[in-house]
């Protein structure tokens, strides 16, 4: 039973990384009906929001220290950090340790500036080409995105690390009435799906309750209607083309401390999070969260080493596997629509 409950909130871990992702690329589905394989790229660049700004806070100053000497009994050169020069000791390196969580300010603008220039700059030009071009064009994009990470940070990943006070585990086997040490789980993982939480019930808020998300919605339902009203829906898709990229990109921030940081882990997600989107069905944003909690816990148990003695290598394709079974029984996934993608 331990490893029962210990798998299943490691699925909603997994879960939480395909569902934000899912997210964002139905938003962009639903909104401008483009399939957008650069996704995964903007949930990249996000990690590296992460890795830039740790990097910012580390950049340091050269001091003499008289205290400290080398073997010949010269005065150490002490490399400081600026904001510890800056702060003082104790508050840099709080501001160092907290890196992580202050990435998401950092990110914000970023993510919104890259997300609309994407969207005017070059996925405005293929809203009325076939899906086939859509595909290519933003594939091209996102290998060229990975390549320009790739030539400013390196190829190998870049350890990033949760604030100290979020570095341990959290037993959840003495809340749950089983013996100490039986259910561990960290809490940046813990703080991961929490934050997912945060900005999917944040999203769905925007979209239900205030005047622009109503605006947003009706188009994404009769484009036509909407803009003989006299409503710029053109320009309110763009914005959220933009959000869309924010909540990738925030995504890829929480998630560097888990998965350090590297020039291809867009594309590792991609493929994945449009298996979820396609599940889910295609511009449905609650199919597109379920498939992604429902398929992070199904790989979840198919990685247990007991599933894996009786299916070896079931971990590897149980997302694919179970892809084809729910679109042979539900043609348009969990929550599709009827004529999305199907003209």
């Amino acid at each position: 039973m331990d490893q029962i409950i210990l798998q299943f909130i490691n699925g909603l871990d997994k879960g939480s990384a395909y569902a934000l992702i899912a997210l964002g690329l139905t938003l962009i589905f639903g909104t401008l009906g483009v399939v957008n394989f650069a996704h995964g790229a903007l949930f990249m660049l996000g990690a590296f929001c992460a890795v830039t700004l740790q990097r910012i806070f580390t950049l340091s100053a050269e001091t003499i220290d008289p205290t400290q000497k080398d073997f010949l009994g010269n005065p150490l050169v002490v490399k400081t950090p600026y904001v510890e020069l800056w702060f003082g000791p104790d508050m840099g390196a709080s501001v160092i340790h907290w890196s992580v969580p202050l990435a998401i300010l950092f990110a914000i603008p970023i993510m919104l500036v890259i997300g609309y220039a994407m969207e005017r700059g070059l996925i405005k030009h293929f809203y009325k080409r076939p899906h086939a071009d859509q595909i290519l064009v933003t594939f091209g994009l996102a290998i060229v995105l990975q390549e320009i990470i790739k030539q400013f940070f390196g190829a190998n990943p870049i350890p990033t690390s949760a604030p100290p006070v979020f570095a341990g585990s959290f037993d959840f086997g003495v809340l749950l009435g089983f013996d100490a040490n039986t259910i561990i789980y960290p809490y940046w993982r813990m703080i991961y799906f929490l934050f997912s939480t945060v900005i999917i019930a944040a999203v769905f808020a925007f979209l239900r309750f205030t005047t622009f998300g109503m605006v947003v919605r009706a188009g994404m339902a009769d484009r036509e209607t909407v803009g003989l009203l006299g409503i710029d829906i053109d320009k309110r898709f763009t914005i959220m083309f933009a959000l869309a990229a924010v909540v990738a990109g925030l995504a890829g921030v929480m998630y560097a401390p888990i998965n350090s940081p590297n020039y291809h882990m867009g594309m590792d997600f991609l493929v994945l999070s449009f298996v979820v989107v396609v599940v889910g069905g295609m511009g449905s944003l609650p199919g597109a969260i379920l498939a992604g909690y429902l398929l992070g816990v199904l790989e979840s148990f198919a990685s247990m080493n007991a599933v894996k003695e009786i299916l070896p290598g079931i971990d590897q394709i149980v997302l694919y596997l179970t892809a084809i079974i729910i679109l042979l029984v539900r043609p348009r996934g969990l929550m599709g629509k009827r004529g999305v993608m199907e003209d």
